[in-house]
């Protein structure tokens, strides 16, 4: 892994393989934060949403970001209504109509995170389908992120 450094005002350039692993930590739930000038990622978990997690193990990534916060881009899971239509995309590529309906209703009721994965953990093949989906459509998202924060240096 390279690491390239940023004079002010630099785009930050991250390899693929650093965009899937920010993708990666983002879809466990992670904060990602990446250093301006080096690239370092420090991964950390989201305590508001994990709040029996053991914040010892991240005090010493937390607080350097906290001393250090305008040296980091901060990466943030996808919000509910973007997790949401990764879910429907996937629906309209499901080519087995009667799974493709039931993931319509699924997603058309209440608690449709719960159904969409309830329906989705039954069905083997499609299953390892939407990880491989998701798994794309958070890579999009990080890439998509890095566009916007480089473009704002503009």
């Amino acid at each position: 892994m390279t690491k390239e450094h940023l004079k002010n005002g630099d785009k930050m350039k991250l390899t693929d393989e650093q965009i899937k692993s920010i993708a990666e930590d983002l879809e466990c739930g992670m904060k990602v934060y990446v250093h301006k000038e080096t690239n370092e990622i420090k991964s950390i978990i989201n305590l508001d949403e994990n709040i029996y997690a053991d914040e010892e193990v991240w005090k010493a990534d937390i607080k350097e970001i906290e001393e250090n916060y305008d040296k980091y881009v901060e990466f943030e899971k996808m919000d509910s209504r973007e997790s949401f239509q990764v879910m429907e995309e996937f629906v309209e590529t499901v080519k087995d109509e009667e799974l493709r309906k039931k993931l319509e209703l699924g997603l058309s009721l209440s608690k449709p995170f719960r159904n969409f994965k309830d329906i989705i953990d039954d069905e083997e093949e499609y299953r390892e389908k939407w990880f491989a989906f998701k798994s794309g459509k958070y890579i999009d998202y990080v890439k998509e992120r890095l566009d916007n924060y480089n473009n704002a240096l503009e």
